[in-house]
């Protein structure tokens, strides 16, 4: 089964910083249209509406959707197999609170997202079990510099609640297919 980049259809190359290969994207295009986010992430345009509308995502500016909002439809589309729309969005308040509001910020979105993409990748190289997954979120963020004084404990928390959801998501997409599969 080859890995994919979450939150995308996008294969995985084993790249760190996976959000730097979107932002030159964004910001030749001083934004990127919903379509194109549709392109990334292989959602419906409805889905991604959906979010906007019940604040789980900012609006978009002039109908363009920048970093932060990719990034946080990027954190939401991992998710979404196996973590309810409301459990994701409240993982994200324990981090950066109101979606409309930066102030409240313990760490980007891209950021988040890029730590995301490396736990993932680094437990799938090393076959990672259930219980090493924490040590795998205090690694990747060891240089996380934070802003507040129990900012590194909840961002860890909440990586590794992320990181059990998505690996969740793929092993159930992987016992989808292995089923469909098998019952033909």
């Amino acid at each position: 089964m080859q890995q994919k980049v979450p939150g995308t259809s996008i294969p995985f190359d084993g790249s760190h910083s996976l959000f730097e290969k979107y932002r030159p994207l964004i910001e030749a295009a001083d934004g990127l249209t919903l379509s194109q986010v549709c392109s990334i992430t292989g959602l419906e345009p409805s889905t991604i509406q959906n979010w906007v509308k019940r604040h789980f995502v900012s609006r978009p500016v002039n109908k363009k959707y920048r970093e932060r909002q990719l990034a946080r439809i990027l954190l939401i589309s991992s998710l979404r197999d196996c973590m309810k729309l409301e459990q994701i969005g409240g993982l994200m308040k324990i981090v950066n609170g109101d979606a409309d509001d930066t102030s409240d910020d313990i760490i980007s979105e891209e950021q988040m997202y890029d730590y995301l993409c490396m736990v993932t990748a680094q437990a799938a190289k090393s076959g990672a079990a259930f219980s090493q997954i924490p040590s795998i979120v205090s690694q990747v963020t060891s240089g996380y510099q934070p802003n507040q004084p129990d900012a590194s404990q909840r961002l860890e928390n909440v990586l590794t609640v992320m990181t059990y959801a998505y690996l969740s998501g793929v092993y159930k997409q992987e016992a989808d297919r292995l089923y469909n599969s098998i019952r033909r």
